[in-house]
C-alpha cells in the first residue's frame, strides 16, 4: 500500500501522476494540495491571504474564516473533484473527501501562533490545527472495496469546526495508521535541493539521520517540511521518495530514482 502526496503548485502534472498510479496497480491513498487554485481564487474574489512567521521561524497562512471558505472551494471543491475526475478517466474508482467528511482526519485546534510584529510578541488565534488521528476504519473500507481515497483539507477539530492543517502533518498520521510500503511526495522541484535556488543541487540519497542537520540550515516553509519529514520517520515510515511532479511520467521517474530517496 502506498501514500501519495500531490503538491498544490500550478505546474504539477496531476494527470501524469494519476496515469502512472493506474498502471502500477497498487492500492493507495492520495493526499493533495491546491495552493495555486486557492491563490487564483483569492485574487479573483479580491481576497488577500496573510502569511505569518512564528517566533521559532516556521511560516504558515493565517487561517481566518475567509481562508477556510477558500479552502472548501479550492481544495475540497475544484481541485479535489478534478483529481477524482482524472482518476475515473484512467480507471481508478476514486472517492474525493476532505478531512472534515466522516471525521477522516481528526485534529486539535491550535492555541495560537506566537509572532513578532512591531517590536511586540503577539498570539494570533485562527482556524488551524494539528491532526491527531485518522478514521482508518472508513479508509480501509474504501480500500478493501477497490476505491481510491483522494483526501484534502480542511480537517475537523475537537469541537466539529473545519480547520486548516499542513498536509505534511496529515501525511504523518496517515503513515502511522497504515504503515505504507512507500510514500511518494510530488512537488515543483527535482527533489530535495541542498540549495533551494540551485536546481542542480539535488540530494539523491538523504539518510534519515541527516534530516535534523538540514532542518537547521533552511528557513520558512522548508524548515516546516524538514520537521515534518523527521516526524514521518518517527511515525514509522521506512522509505520516502520526493520527486518532480512536473515531468511527463512523475511516478515512473520517481521509481527509477530520479528524485530524493530518504530511508
Amino acid at each position: 500500500m502506498w501514500l501519495v502526496k500531490i503538491g498544490g503548485g500550478a505546474a504539477i502534472n496531476a494527470e501524469g501522476i494519476v496515469k502512472d498510479l493506474a498502471g502500477a496497480g497498487e492500492p493507495c491513498i492520495l493526499l493533495h494540495g491546491a495552493n495555486a487554485f486557492r491563490d487564483d481564487l483569492a485574487r479573483s474574489l479580491g481576497v488577500e491571504k496573510r502569511t505569518v512567521t512564528s517566533v521559532s521561524g516556521y511560516s504558515s497562512v493565517l487561517s481566518d474564516e475567509t481562508v477556510i471558505d477558500l479552502q472548501m472551494m479550492a481544495y475540497a471543491g475544484l481541485r479535489n473533484k478534478r483529481i477524482v475526475e482524472l482518476c475515473q478517466r484512467h480507471g481508478l474508482n476514486a472517492v474525493g473527501l476532505s478531512g472534515l467528511d466522516g471525521r477522516i482526519v481528526q485534529g486539535r485546534r491550535n492555541a495560537g501562533i506566537r509572532v513578532r510584529e512591531g517590536g511586540k510578541t503577539l498570539m494570533l488565534r485562527d482556524f488551524s490545527g494539528k491532526p491527531q488521528s485518522v478514521n482508518a476504519d472508513l479508509l480501509r473500507l474504501l480500500l478493501e472495496h477497490g476505491y481510491t481515497p483522494v483526501l484534502c483539507v480542511p480537517i475537523v477539530d475537537e469541537n466539529g469546526f473545519a480547520v486548516n492543517s499542513e498536509n505534511d502533518d496529515i501525511l504523518n498520521v496517515l503513515a502511522a495508521a497504515f504503515k505504507p510500503d512507500k510514500i511518494f511526495q510530488f512537488l515543483e522541484a527535482p527533489g530535495f535541493l541542498a540549495d533551494k535556488d540551485n536546481p542542480d543541487s539535488l540530494v539523491r540519497i538523504l539518510p534519515r539521520s541527516e534530516l535534523a542537520r538540514y532542518e537547521a540550515r533552511v528557513e520558512g516553509r522548508m524548515k516546516r517540511k524538514m520537521l515534518a519529514l523527521r516526524n514521518l520517520f518517527d511515525a514509522g515510515a521506512t522509505s520516502v521518495i520526493i520527486a518532480d511532479g512536473r515531468v511527463e511520467r512523475p511516478l515512473k521517474e520517481a521509481m527509477e530514482g530520479k528524485g530524493t530517496v530518504i530511508q
